[in-house]
């Protein structure tokens, strides 16, 4: 029986370039599939950064010219494996050599249309790979369906392969003018239509992928229910019931080997669900230090690692904040976005610096201390597709407060006082103050109910957060789409 074979289209992938949770989710999948029998490989830009770190590594496979709009642009592929996965690089110093992942957004939209041509142009011979699969994620390579249909299957070119779209977040859909993109992917007006490519009258890459594309899924199944309703929908509400049977919602996962506190070296202390006691409490009298919070083992100690934007709940904790630490507890943020929002938590924690630590950058390390070294995670977010912090919490014995949202809603189950069950605390609504009396409620019960805060962190740090499950979802409806066909 041969292998399954799926070629993952990304604009980011761990470990080679990082924005934001797609490179986790598609630094990892890949392999999980190769584990389950299956013949993953990964094709992404190669970025000034990757070719600065792993230059001597990558293998040149072939260049070519390729024709986007009125310019002839060179595109070159490159290959690397890691890690047992195969990964494909495509090349344009014009489009790719700079610093930052992401540029300005015009220019961006020009980048991912010669991204995604070049890949179609690279798949087969080029590669030596002709997938069965080819499972683009975002806006970035919504177009790919597009493209195999006007410009490969009518000539005969990788007419049996399928197309899985992945939504990681619906609010960013790759939006440009009519004219620019029928230039750009050379698409002829059969394909410009409200029917089509079109939302609103522009091109629209998210929703041509979600028309054209033989499945669409999404990061977690409370999120794929959310997306159909118009204040989850980000205005393609109407375009996802339309397409609703096609729509599937699987959890991601976490990196188990990365995220573990038994072995992480930049933890204070190592620890297990078994010795978990002494190990945070090492961490947190740490943390404490290195952050200039008081040294005070009973205050409760709640973390936040985020993008400091609206769709974190900012505006929620900032609102409540003052009251939280009234109330004794201590606060630390981690994180980067809008500067309204990192200057207002800043100006508060000038005032209370022993009790609120606000840290406007990204670092990994501290990132990890916090995990360990916290004795709650919040987790606000007004909409939250999957989000990962939750999992890496509760992995760290750290328990989750959270809203009760997408991905958050399918991995937290809230405290049950009369059984004794859950892994965490959950609110409903956009409410500051249901947020406060749900961090106070959890800070009693941390404070005085010493049996029912082990039985929340145990199940935290027992929970399976593994890719095992999601992969094999993820093959299951690989399998169906290859083999619907043969079923006609």
């Amino acid at each position: 029986m041969t292998k399954l074979k799926i070629l993952f289209v990304a604009s980011e992938v761990a470990p080679f370039a990082k924005v934001g949770g797609l490179a986790d989710v598609v630094g990892v999948l890949p392999g999980a599939l190769n584990n389950l029998d299956c013949e993953a490989r990964v094709v992404m830009p190669l970025y000034r950064q990757i070719k600065q770190k792993y230059g001597d590594q990558l293998y040149f496979m072939r260049w070519t010219m390729l024709k986007l709009g009125w310019r002839s642009m060179y595109s070159g592929l490159f290959s690397l494996e890691k890690d047992g996965v195969t990964y494909y690089f495509i090349d344009n110093e014009y489009y790719f050599g700079h610093d930052a992942i992401y540029q300005d957004y015009s220019f961006d939209i020009e980048r991912f249309c010669f991204f995604q041509r070049a890949v179609l142009e690279a798949m087969g011979d080029p590669m030596e790979f002709e997938p069965d699969i080819v499972h683009c994620n975002d806006w970035q390579a919504g177009m790919i369906p597009v493209l195999l249909d006007a410009h490969y299957r009518p000539h005969g070119y990788h007419k049996e392969v399928k197309t899985v779209l992945t939504i990681h977040n619906l609010k960013y859909q790759g939006i440009h003018g009519v004219e620019r993109i029928a230039d750009l992917c050379d698409l002829s007006p059969q394909y410009m239509t409200a029917y089509g490519v079109l939302k609103d009258g522009v091109p629209n890459f998210l929703k041509a992928g979600i028309v054209y594309s033989d499945a669409v899924t999404t990061v977690s199944p409370t999120y794929a229910q959310e997306i159909l309703s118009g204040y989850y929908g980000e205005g393609l509400d109407g375009v996802l019931r339309n397409y609703a049977y096609k729509l599937t919602g699987i959890l991601n996962g976490i990196d188990l080997v990365g995220y573990n506190p038994e072995t992480d070296p930049s933890i204070t202390k190592n620890y297990t669900v078994k010795n978990y006691k002494e190990g945070k409490a090492a961490c947190k009298e740490a943390l404490q230090e290195r952050l200039g919070l008081d040294i005070n083992a009973g205050a409760p100690l709640l973390g936040m690692i985020t993008r400091l934007v609206d769709q974190k709940g900012i505006d929620l904790l900032t609102r409540v904040l003052d009251e939280m630490l009234y109330s004794g507890m201590q606060v630390i943020v981690l994180g980067t976005g809008d500067p309204y929002y990192e200057d207002s938590l800043r100006r508060m924690a000038d005032h209370r610096p022993d009790q609120l630590s606000i840290n406007i950058c990204y670092d990994d390390e501290l990132a990890r201390q916090i995990y360990s070294g916290c004795d709650m995670f919040l987790m606000p977010s007004l909409f939250e597709p999957c989000g990962l912090s939750q999992m890496i919490a509760m992995r760290y014995g750290t328990v989750p407060i959270v809203r009760e949202t997408g991905g958050l809603k399918d991995t937290v189950t809230p405290y049950n006082q009369f059984t004794g069950e859950g892994n965490g605390f959950s609110f409903s609504n956009i409410n500051a103050h249901e947020l406060l009396f749900t961090a106070k409620y959890a800070c009693d019960v941390y404070r005085n109910h010493d049996e029912a805060w082990e039985g929340l962190v145990e199940a935290g740090m027992n929970g399976d957060y593994s890719w095992n499950s999601s992969a094999k979802k993820y093959k299951e409806l690989y399998n169906h789409l290859v083999n619907e066909d043969s079923h006609e």
